[in-house]
Parts: structure tokens; C-alpha cells; sequence
């Protein structure tokens, strides 16, 4: 049986590339897809990830349902400096979308699925953790359920993409993250900066994909996104950090990983947002969050690449 999913999107460039490979792969029942504040503006968000779905030719499979359009006690903290004012890096930027958002609040869907397929979802978030983290205060007993929650977020040893010590998904809602963390889910899955600044998309891997739709997708999507990355980090390449998480949920071989106990940092002035792992179990808490610690980054990248080209 396929594995029930829901993802949860700010649809930006890396989330669009990654409800592609989960779509793509064939191996994920996906019952819906929640949208929420963060890269882009919730409405800019569901536009975007419909977009996706049309473009795919799925759109009237997989329901897209509008989650929180701001963090739970925070103002907006959009990135078009990373992803364009469309989001997409302007290659969808004319295309008119044709389907809309169903009726619904992303936070309730989440609940409403979870609790209809009892141990069987797998939550996959690629976005500031709002709409979970409501879905929790809504709806306690979701923890027991979900089968599992895995989250592109955080940096536990390396620096953030924000500020020094914060990841963007993190520091955008940090305090819908600590609830997250806090909320004692069975399997909770970090997948953060430590390794998916190792998963580089360059420029071999989109000549792979050849001059097909996807393809030419992927070159203009990537392209002022692959160049602000050289300006930063002088490798010419992008992180597919949202990817990863995809890929993790496909298979977990492709990471290596360690259970520790993780919280994030709410009230500082510097750190704010900052995901605290405690590797030496100084404060000698139960573990709650299974830790992405290294990844296979050729094996994903080529899973990436085979799923796209199908």
C-alpha cells in the first residue's frame, strides 16, 4: 500500500520541486496538500502550489486547502529576496492558474485525515509549522495518531539562513516550532541546514533533465535562486532543502540520524528561532526528535533526478 501522506507548503522554488518528486515518485497516497504563510503570502502560497499541481497534470486528484495566512503571535517575514515576488523565480510567473483551494482551513484537514486514518498519515512539512502547530491546540489526541511527522527546519551544528544561529521555516514561527517539538509525537523527523546544504542541485543534474517541461521547469525556477546561492556560499548550485524531507519520507536510508531532545529558542534577542539540540543531554530530558545528522547526498540527488525524469 502507499504510504497516506499530507504535505504542508509555503510553496517557494524548493517547495515546488518538492511536491514534484513526491508526486512523481508514484509511491505516496496524497490525501491533500495544506498551504500556509511563509516564503510567499498564504493566498501567493496556494496559487503557487496549484500551479504545481496543474502543471503536473494532478490537480484534480490532490485537493489543496489554505492553512494560517500569519504565525501564531509574530508578523509576516516573507523571502522574495530568495524566491521572487511569484515565489516560483518567475517561471510560472504568466501561467493563469485554473483550479482553486477547496473549502476547509489546512489545521482541521489535518485533524480531520489524521484521526480517519488512524496511524497511518505521515505529515511532511516543509513550511513555518503554524497549521500544525494549531492543529495541535485544536485537536491534542492528533499526536497519538499521526504515524509520523517529518519537517524541513532547523540547524543543530551548523549556522542558520536567517540569521546566524536561526532556519528560516524556524525563526519565521518559532513558537508554533517549540509546540511542535513540545507535543510528544511518536516519530518526529528533523531535517535541516546540517544536511540539506549537502543536497546540491548543479547545473549536470538539470542537464539530466533534459529539454523536456520538467526540465526547463527546473533550469528557470532555479536560476537567480542558483545564483544567489554562488553570491553567498561561491558554489554554483542550490540547496534542495525542501526536496530532502520528500526524500527522507521516501527512503529513510538516505540519512543518517540520532534521537535527541530539541527545542527552539523564543525569547532572545540574538537567537530567536534557534533549534537547540542537546547532544550531551545537559538538561537531561527525554529525547523527542529524531535528528538528520548526515545524508548520502549522490543517492538522493540521483533519486531526485531518475523521479523527475519519469
Amino acid at each position: 500500500m502507499k504510504k497516506k501522506v499530507i504535505l504542508d507548503v509555503d510553496t517557494g522554488i524548493d517547495d515546488a520541486l518538492g511536491i514534484m518528486l513526491a508526486v512523481k515518485s508514484g509511491q505516496f497516497d496524497i490525501l491533500g496538500i495544506t498551504t500556509v504563510n511563509g516564503n510567499v503570502s498564504l493566498n501567493k502560497a496556494t496559487e503557487n502550489t496549484c500551479k504545481i499541481l496543474e502543471f503536473l497534470q494532478v490537480e484534480s486528484q490532490i485537493p489543496v486547502i489554505k492553512g494560517a495566512s500569519r504565525p501564531l503571535v509574530r508578523p509576516t517575514f516573507f523571502e522574495h529576496a530568495v524566491h521572487g515576488e511569484d515565489g516560483l523565480g518567475g517561471a510560472l510567473r504568466d501561467v493563469a492558474v485554473k483550479t482553486a483551494a477547496i473549502d476547509g482551513f489546512g489545521p482541521d484537514f489535518i485533524i480531520e485525515q489524521v484521526m480517519k486514518h488512524p496511524g497511518e498519515v505521515t505529515l511532511i512539512m516543509t513550511a513555518p509549522l503554524t497549521n500544525l502547530a494549531l492543529a495541535i491546540q485544536k485537536c491534542p489526541q492528533l499526536v497519538e495518531q499521526v504515524n509520523e511527522v517529518i519537517f524541513m527546519g532547523g540547524a543543530v551544528k551548523d549556522m542558520g539562513n536567517v540569521t546566524p544561529t536561526a532556519e528560516y521555516n524556524m525563526y519565521v514561527d518559532p513558537e508554533a516550532a517549540k509546540l511542535v517539538c513540545r507535543a510528544g509525537f511518536r516519530s518526529l523527523t528533523l531535517v535541516g541546514l546540517d544536511v540539506t546544504r549537502k543536497a546540491l542541485l548543479n547545473t549536470d543534474h538539470i542537464e539530466a533533465l533534459g529539454d523536456t517541461p520538467i526540465g526547463r521547469y527546473v533550469r528557470k525556477s532555479t536560476s537567480d535562486y542558483t545564483k544567489r546561492y554562488f553570491m553567498r556560499n561561491g558554489v554554483h548550485a542550490c540547496a534542495l532543502h525542501d526536496p530532502l524531507a520528500v526524500g527522507v519520507a521516501l527512503n529513510r536510508a538516505l540519512v543518517t540520524t540520532q534521537t535527541y531532545h530539541v527545542d527552539v529558542e523564543t525569547k532572545s534577542e540574538l537567537c530567536d528561532g534557534q533549534t537547540v539540540c542537546d547532544f550531551q543531554n545537559r538538561l537531561g530530558k527525554e529525547p523527542n526528535v529524531t535528528v538528520c545528522l548526515d545524508v548520502d547526498a549522490d543517492a538522493f540527488l540521483d533519486l531526485f533526478v531518475r523521479t523527475l525524469q519519469a
